[in-house]
């Protein structure tokens, strides 16, 4: 059974940072594409970011030089490091992975919150 399990969301400032962390179970996250992806109030959810099996990384271009995507392979847990954090960042994060083309996985959501 996979289980992915994010934390690390919260209230924030304009310019500040977030670090979120996503851990996973029942997969093993160095061997997969593990995606970082976000939903605010009445729009579409929306990919963030990207880390393959490789290490090869992808980001949205709203996250492009403010996020960096990376993954403890000891820990079995992904990271989406969250710098000069916008008002329009404020959304429900949502860690993802697809082990195979039958089914994805996603975890639960944090709330990030930028507001002043």
């Amino acid at each position: 059974q996979v289980h992915l399990v994010e934390s690390g969301g919260g209230l924030v400032q304009p310019g500040g940072s977030l670090r979120l962390s996503c851990a996973a179970s029942g997969v093993i996250v160095r061997h997969n594409t593990m995606g970082w992806y976000r939903q605010a109030p009445g729009q579409q959810r929306e990919l963030v970011a990207t880390i393959t099996s490789v290490g090869s990384t992808n980001y949205a271009d709203s996250a492009k030089g403010r996020f960096t995507i990376s993954r403890d392979d000891a820990k079995n847990t992904v990271y989406l490091q969250m710098n000069g954090l916008k008002h329009e960042d404020t959304a429900v994060y949502y860690c993802h992975v697809r082990p195979n083309i039958i089914r994805s996985y996603w975890g639960q959501g944090t709330q990030v919150t930028v507001s002043s």
